[in-house]
């Protein structure tokens, strides 16, 4: 897991790799599913940990209050992160980055 947390902080050039949280939480999600950290319950905890990110942040909620993503979304992420090849990575952190800014 601090594998995973220290890569949302990798700088290049002095500048971080990923700037706004947004991007950290979409890669922390795919990291944390696919790297499978925990011995069991790698969506569900990566799942609560991407929400608590995002939410700690401030950035869980739409100006309206309406929450960014719902937990139906969530779900079909993480299982789809889960089953994906990692040639896709790129395209489902668009995807998850999308969905939350």
């Amino acid at each position: 897991m601090c594998k995973i947390c220290t890569l949302l902080i990798l700088t290049l050039g002095g500048k971080e790799l990923y700037q706004s949280i947004e991007e950290k939480a979409a890669h922390f999600l795919y990291f944390a599913v696919k790297d499978h950290p925990f011995v069991d319950g790698n969506k569900r905890i990566a799942s609560f940990l991407f929400i608590y990110l995002l939410d700690k942040n401030e950035c869980f909620y739409k100006k309206s209050g309406e929450r960014k993503i719902n937990d139906n979304a969530l779900t079909v992420l993480a299982l789809l992160i889960a089953a994906s090849n990692p040639k896709e990575k790129d395209t489902l952190i668009k995807l998850i980055t999308n969905l939350i800014f």
